[in-house]
């Protein structure tokens, strides 16, 4: 399910429609809204680096942690840093956000650089004026791609950081100006939903194609210490994508958490796992062998026809005398390697009916 949301992601949006776009909430029963978002944003960007995606270049902007964060979490996962600049550009809203620490600088308090040089980082220095942060993230994006018709892809690592510098209203315009731009193709973000009321993710939702909820596995007897520490490496991703018909697909998946990766298992697979663990253990075998195989393919059912171009004579049960002949035919075909099953009558004094379905006179 995660990597159907990254090649929807990688896929864009048509010519015409807004970007595509992707909410990921989380909260503190389970933390791992962050892990999720890393994990969209390594694929993607494997998407990007490639060529394989309508993208050409993603923006991130970074209000909960720092640039050089990003320059790690790609390092670890392979990706070529020193390349980077060729497809990524980092906004940093993280380091100074309302641009104190220049005023500092300026005044000779703070001597050290606020970040390092590098052609992939761009300093924001007050994230409250939101026209000034799009009018940014946009020049970004065309300094990647140019001002054609190649798009690019924008990530915000948090959006609980820019409400509280600014209103839910400015917020929402500024992602509606980002979805509305031609040369967006995708954009997501980060939500901890449960330092909002439920007004700001039915918002964020609303102007969203795709949901991403990270749920615990579960939330009975939380008192028990086990399950509160299976929470704390496990949970639960739910998705919800909305189709252009209309149509809403939604999907489950598991995953678990291990030195900061995470995998996905899909909920299909887990249930088939426990359903075969539930299978009892018999002391024979269930299975056929191969002989037994071969054997049984051998044997003729009485009315299957044979297809030899001759028609197939089988004993009815109701013509007497003809025992001995059908004996004789038993036996030329004892040595013909193939099996066959005849029925004789056990008495001619049988009923000519008694083998035909006893219910046929019933008026059901």
């Amino acid at each position: 399910m995660a990597d159907a949301i990254c090649r929807v992601l990688r896929d864009g949006a048509l010519e015409g429609e807004h970007a595509t776009s992707l909410t990921i909430k989380d909260s503190v029963v389970s933390p791992f809204g962050p892990i999720v978002f890393d994990y969209i944003f390594t694929q993607l960007s494997s998407f990007i680096s490639s060529g394989k995606s309508q993208s050409r270049g993603i923006v991130v902007v970074t209000f909960s942690r720092s640039p050089s964060f990003t320059a790690e979490l790609l390092r670890n996962r392979g990706f070529d840093v020193a390349k980077s600049h060729e497809w990524l550009r980092v906004l940093d809203c993280y380091t100074d956000p309302l641009g104190w620490k220049e005023r500092l600088k300026d005044r000779g308090a703070i001597k050290t650089p606020l970040t390092e040089a590098s052609p992939n980082v761009s300093l924001c220095k007050d994230v409250r004026n939101l026209d000034d942060l799009v009018s940014i993230i946009l020049a970004l994006g065309k300094g990647l791609v140019g001002d054609g018709k190649n798009r690019f892809s924008v990530a915000i690592d948090s959006l609980s950081e820019m409400i509280r510098h600014t209103s839910l209203s400015s917020v929402a315009c500024l992602l509606s100006n980002l979805r509305s731009h031609a040369q967006v193709s995708s954009i997501f973000w980060l939500l901890h939903s449960d330092l909002h009321d439920m007004k700001a993710a039915a918002a964020f939702e609303y102007m969203s194609s795709m949901v991403a909820n990270v749920k615990p596995l579960t939330t009975e007897n939380t008192d028990n210490f086990s399950l509160l520490e299976q929470n704390y490496k496990r949970g639960q991703l739910y998705a919800s994508l909305k189709r252009r018909n209309g149509r809403v697909r939604v999907l489950r998946e598991e995953f678990s958490i291990d030195n900061s990766l995470i995998m996905f298992t899909s909920m299909a697979a887990r249930e088939n796992a426990v359903a075969q663990s539930l299978v009892p253990k018999v002391q024979f075998n269930l299975q056929l062998s191969d002989r037994e195989k071969s054997d049984r393919a051998k044997v003729v059912l009485p009315f299957e026809h044979q297809e030899t171009g001759k028609s197939t004579q089988i004993y009815d049960g109701r013509k007497s005398g003809k025992q001995e002949s059908n004996v004789e035919e038993v036996k030329k075909h004892e040595d013909s390697g193939r099996g066959e099953i005849i029925y004789f009558r056990d008495s001619d004094d049988e009923m000519p009916d008694s083998d035909e379905d006893p219910d046929d006179d019933l008026d059901i």
